[in-house]
């Protein structure tokens, strides 16, 4: 089997040479990310008691109860690596050695500097505050994390491998339910306040998480129905250089054709296509809606 494994990991594209540069610069993303995660977990949310979920969070349970009763508190790498050798082996027989590289590599990242890095606190005594400056610092790692299509390994990853055999519940709730049992669990190694506050902080990393993922893909899309398209459309086109698209329609009250001008921009251009639509048509028909992801020229023009 493990000549099979090793087979797969040299067959795979993470080798070929026209991959190389996205992989190197994907490994700097995944270090830069996992080194954020690090940094939260073992200077933040370690020392303040918040147990955010996942692996890291049991990590810190495990560390505080070690502590409390053993008179020998397991350190967060340790635990860190145990609990989630399993998840990897488990995914490794549901899902692949291509699907696990990235994860592995950041997971690899992450053990190694909880492990060599000094003991420290950088926790204030407003616990609010910590639990924010936690989430933010939490999320902005795992948001990089993901840009290069990896994890960190622990519940993300079980809940994906989980998936495949739970089909009736949806990974996104997988990876909550698994989450939220750790969250709770938390309540017998701290105190309910807390945990509380725990959850504020995962809030935080949820929404920091989304911005950076999201980020420079959302867009604003113009629809704009009119009798003077030709100048308008020549208008975007010239004085705001947006590409400009026009779709055939057909009024159906009164049944002659119609031309459609649809524009793909950035929030700010909005005013801006308001003015020149107003200058040529004041009884233009305006659309605006929002665009979660908007792919190629000028906008994200390298294909995750």
């Amino acid at each position: 089997m493990e000549k099979q494994i090793v087979k797969d990991i040299f067959k795979s594209d993470f080798f070929k040479p026209k991959y190389f540069r996205r992989h190197i610069r994907d490994f700097f993303i995944i270090l830069i990310g996992s080194t954020l995660v690090s940094l939260a977990v073992k200077y933040i949310l370690d020392p303040a008691g918040l147990d955010t979920g996942g692996i890291s969070g049991l990590a810190i349970v495990v560390k505080s109860i070690s502590g409390r009763y053993w008179g020998h508190a397991i350190p967060l790498w340790v635990s860190n690596l145990v609990f989630n050798i399993p998840i990897f082996l488990f995914a490794l027989k549901v899902d692949g050695i291509k699907s696990i590289i990235r994860t592995g590599i950041g997971f690899a990242i992450m053990t190694i500097e909880l492990a060599v890095f000094p003991e420290y606190s950088l926790i204030s005594d407003n616990l609010l505050l910590t639990s924010l400056y936690g989430g933010v610092l939490f999320g902005l790692g795992t948001g990089i994390i993901l840009l290069a299509r990896a994890t960190t390994g622990g519940t993300d990853m079980l809940g994906n491998s989980l998936s495949h055999i739970i089909r009736h519940i949806p990974v996104g709730v997988l990876i909550q339910m698994l989450d939220g049992a750790i969250v709770l669990i938390g309540v017998f190694a701290f105190s309910i306040e807390n945990t509380l506050y725990a959850f504020i902080s995962v809030y935080v990393m949820g929404k920091v998480i989304d911005k950076v993922v999201d980020s420079g893909k959302k867009a604003k899309i113009a629809l704009i129905i009119s009798k003077e398209c030709d100048a308008i459309s020549k208008d975007i086109l010239i004085e705001m250089d947006r590409g400009v698209t026009s779709i055939g329609g057909t009024g159906e009250y009164s049944g002659k054709p119609r031309k459609i001008i649809c524009c793909v921009c950035a929030k700010k251009d909005v005013p801006q296509i308001k003015d020149i639509v107003k200058d040529h048509d004041k009884r233009a028909f305006f659309i605006v809606g929002n665009v979660s992801e908007a792919m190629g020229e000028g906008f994200v023009e390298h294909w995750s």
